[in-house]
């Protein structure tokens, strides 16, 4: 890395406030509750009780639909046209350009969405990272090149 590209960081990085561990924890949460409380009544009234049943992965095309697609793309969705998730939001955090700061394209949020999938393999370990890392990217905003940052 040239010295000027260094130089221009450090720059970026004391204008930026980045959004920490706890913070995207708790949005983290938040997201994770608003997806419970929307699927599985929805999952319950097609399966009904054979749904919670432990021993299956998946309880059939529905289930794959509701519980891993339509996820996905609403969060995506939502990181496109508002920069963030709804637990995101609460914390006013924002997700953008590692380089720019500017809004994250599509490609770079379909990239840090499946990278979540990368960042939890190590048990966790990518998630973990954005604990230590000097700019709090987890392995998957190191993937798609973005950065969340607390709107001010």
């Amino acid at each position: 890395m040239r010295e000027t590209e260094i130089v221009r960081d450090d720059a970026v990085d004391a204008a930026v406030q980045y959004g920490g561990f706890w913070l995207r924890v708790g949005a983290t949460l938040i997201d994770s509750l608003l997806i419970v409380l929307l699927t599985t009544p929805l999952l319950y009234s097609i399966y009904g009780d054979q749904y919670f049943n432990p021993n299956q992965i998946a309880a059939g095309f529905w289930d794959v639909l509701i519980s891993w697609l339509l996820p996905a793309v609403a969060v995506i969705i939502f990181w496109y046209f508002k920069g963030a998730s709804p637990g995101k939001m609460i914390f006013r955090l924002r997700i953008v350009d590692a380089e720019t700061l500017a809004p994250a394209n599509m490609q770079q949020l379909v990239i840090r969405y499946l990278g979540y999938f990368v960042s939890s393999i190590p048990l966790g370990g990518g998630l973990l990272w954005v604990a230590y890392d000097r700019r709090k990217q987890g392995w998957h905003d190191k993937l798609a090149k973005t950065v969340v940052m607390i709107e001010r």
